[in-house]
């Protein structure tokens, strides 16, 4: 088993692809008119599969995140990757190492979710392992 992607409910599709566009996110495909709204599938450049699908009904608006704390997303430049941003209109917060050699830095997206970026340290395994919490 592996876990495909997170479902996000959002208040404006335009607004949220807007917003993950300049993240880097990549809108791959769409699903109009289901239960639960329509549908959009994003995909960052380096991973394979959709990460995040945007789920947009107009009726029924954003109006609690606190179901979700927040989203990960790993950087190989963290220096940049915030510069890339700022140019794109998009603010973050001051970065931090909260462990040897790893730096993150955190966004908020338009409905209020959280977004954490990790650059992790060098030689460090693509997301987390066992190994972190020796």
């Amino acid at each position: 088993m592996r876990m495909l992607h997170l479902g996000l409910r959002v208040t404006s599709l335009e607004r949220s692809l807007a917003f993950y566009s300049a993240l880097g996110y990549a809108r791959i495909g769409n699903v109009p008119e289901t239960g639960f709204g329509s549908l959009t599938m994003l995909q960052l450049p380096d991973d394979p599969f959709v990460s995040l699908e945007l789920v947009h009904d107009p009726a029924r608006p954003v109006n609690d995140i606190g179901a979700v704390n927040h989203l990960v997303i790993q950087v190989d430049d963290l220096t940049a990757t915030l510069a890339d941003l700022a140019t794109r209109g998009v603010a973050a917060e001051p970065p931090t190492e909260p462990g040897p050699g790893m730096r993150t830095s955190w966004l908020t997206d338009p409905d209020g979710y959280r977004i954490e970026l990790v650059q992790w340290p060098p030689d460090h395994p693509a997301g987390m392992t066992a190994a972190d919490f020796a």
